[in-house]
């Protein structure tokens, strides 16, 4: 079994922002003419045998939804086996912001929250997480964000694992965070703030097998680390088949590669 922690289904709106360019650029990849129907990405995802997915709405600043909660929760009821939903909020707006993730766990059975702080350029300390922070540990959900550099083209410093996540894992112990993209090129940070924080782990998203650095591949051989990672794609910037190419040469055991597969997400996320 496979779960993938970090994908998105994109519409156009999400596709064509500028941010992107770069992004397409590296994957040569080009705008389709018209929306393009989920079941492409349920294609995908049989490809390479991923069965299920969890499915990102995006909320960008000063100009809404680029996937919107609304789509997300129309893709998880029409395949509810294949895909749960994590929400985006407007952070800017922190009461607003924590009704509609509670509307979306509440409501909708959404899995989580996910804010990507490089879109925001704000750091995980800003005051303006805080609440959804405490709605995220209230509701029993994670908070799913993203560390390491930044591939669109914004700043980079917000994806520090070290102060950031480490500072916010000490002011809210009880409140599960997923790190995604690795940390990279902070990877050894981020793994040092996994050894330290109970609550905290990491998610290989944006990163094929062959591309994972030698710390977190040793890492997921070790005693605590094989329940600390999560298999993600960020797909569609990388197909599930891409991304699980060259896995047996991680040379994972039985248990570790299931655990890194599935086993992780299905806890992390209450993924019956």
């Amino acid at each position: 079994m496979a779960i993938d922690a970090w994908m998105q289904h994109p519409t156009l709106r999400f596709l064509g922002h500028e941010m992107f360019e770069s992004l397409r650029r590296w994957a040569g990849q080009e705008l389709p003419g018209e929306e393009l129907p989920i079941e492409l990405t349920l294609a995908a995802m049989d490809e390479a045998g991923v069965d299920f997915g969890l499915l990102s709405a995006w909320h960008a600043p000063g100009e809404g939804t680029l996937i919107s909660n609304r789509e997300v929760a129309s893709w998880v009821e029409a395949h509810p086996d294949r895909f749960a939903g994590l929400a985006a909020v407007d952070l800017a707006k922190p009461m607003e912001a924590v009704r509609e993730l509670r509307r979306c766990v509440d409501e909708l059975s959404f899995k989580g929250l996910r804010i990507v702080p490089w879109l925001w350029e704000a750091a995980p300390t800003d005051r303006r997480y805080y609440p959804l922070y405490a709605a995220c540990v209230e509701l029993g959900v994670p908070f799913c964000t993203q560390v390491g550099h930044t591939g669109p083209l914004r700043p980079s410093e917000t994806g520090r694992p070290i102060p950031y996540i480490d500072q916010v894992a000490i002011d809210f112990p009880e409140l599960t965070i997923v790190g995604g993209h690795i940390g990279y090129p902070w990877t050894e940070e981020m793994i040092a703030v996994c050894r330290k924080h109970e609550n905290v782990y990491i998610d290989t998203s944006a990163y094929t097998s062959k591309r994972l650095p030698p710390e977190l591949v040793a890492y997921m051989k070790t005693r605590s680390g094989r329940r600390k990672v999560l298999f993600g794609t960020n797909y569609p910037m990388i197909a599930p088949a891409k991304a699980l190419e060259d896995l047996a040469a991680l040379e994972l055991d039985e248990e570790s590669e299931q655990l890194y597969l599935a086993g992780n997400a299905q806890r992390v996320f209450g993924i019956g």
